[in-house]
């Protein structure tokens, strides 16, 4: 009898005291919980991603560049980034989106090539073909209008010139070869000596690039863009890679309170999940 009583006082005691800690480990709960500005129901950027409190989103034409990012359609939430021979990206835990353009088996659609493709087709698609052109790393202009008319570059060393070897093409089947072409032939190199430099934060829109021009470097896109009265700005970035793979829009390990939102300045480290630019340049697609 004794022993029951004493172990009834024990339980008694015991839940005295989970009654007086609950405040506490609700307080606890209520501190370390981070914001979380996903909605994983979200099938476009523009829905993927919430805007912190006191932030709102820079506007632009409807059907300006920006807008054509900002609303590129995603893949449904939990889908994986796949590498251009099918199989999934070793590392799945770095990106919050796959954005629902599809990675050729050809292996050619790396970094560079994934941002360049997505530039094309939005000139694509609003009609402004005449101006989808890309230097080449050797320096020289490849357009789709003189790909389209037969024009095919003759390559000798660092030498190039272009000779009318086709018949006039000019579909989309066409298109997507002179993409190719351009996969093969130009890359972060070629893109940050050819495209106009961004000198200050204050001028970063939507589309602009962060990048670093090498063999190897590596390039990756501001996908959105917002700002709080106090003049603060918020990015976040997709990327594709090498080897070439599907495009994904980027947590931010370095400040997981705030991923997926990035704060980003000129000349400055910044590190996104597989990669760190240790001295950010900025470009813009002209």
């Amino acid at each position: 009898m004794k022993k029951l009583l004493f172990l009834f006082a024990i339980l008694v005691g015991i839940t005295i005291i989970v009654i007086q800690f609950k405040p506490v480990r609700q307080t606890v709960a209520s501190i370390v919980v981070k914001p979380n500005y996903l909605n994983k129901e979200g099938l476009t950027i523009l829905s993927r991603v919430k805007v912190p409190e006191g932030f709102i989103r820079d506007t632009f034409s409807e059907t300006s560049f920006q807008e054509y990012v900002r609303n590129y359609n995603l893949k449904t939430y939990g889908s994986k980034v796949i590498n251009y021979d099918g199989n999934p990206y070793f590392f799945q835990q770095g990106h919050i989106g796959v954005l629902d353009i599809d990675v050729p088996s050809n292996g050619l659609q790396q970094c560079a090539d994934a941002l360049i493709r997505i530039r094309s087709e939005y000139l694509w698609e609003t009609n402004q073909k005449d101006k989808i052109g890309f230097n080449f790393t050797s320096g020289d202009y490849c357009s789709w209008s003189k790909y389209a008319e037969g024009y095919r570059p003759k390559i000798n060393g660092n030498k190039v010139t272009f000779h009318k070897t086709a018949r006039k093409d000019d579909s989309k089947e066409n298109f997507y070869k002179y993409l190719n072409l351009i996969f093969n032939y130009s890359g972060t190199l070629s893109l940050y000596h050819e495209l106009p430099k961004i000198t200050s934060t204050n001028d970063l829109q939507i589309g602009d690039m962060l990048i670093v021009g090498g063999s190897p470097g590596h390039v990756v896109m501001i996908a959105d863009k917002i700002k709080n009265s106090s003049g603060e700005k918020r990015f976040l970035l997709f990327q594709g890679n090498t080897p070439a793979q599907s495009v994904h829009l980027l947590k931010n390990f370095e400040d997981l309170d705030n991923s997926p939102w990035y704060e980003l300045e000129m000349d400055t480290e910044i590190s996104i999940p597989g990669y760190t630019f240790s001295i950010s340049k900025f470009v813009r697609f002209k």
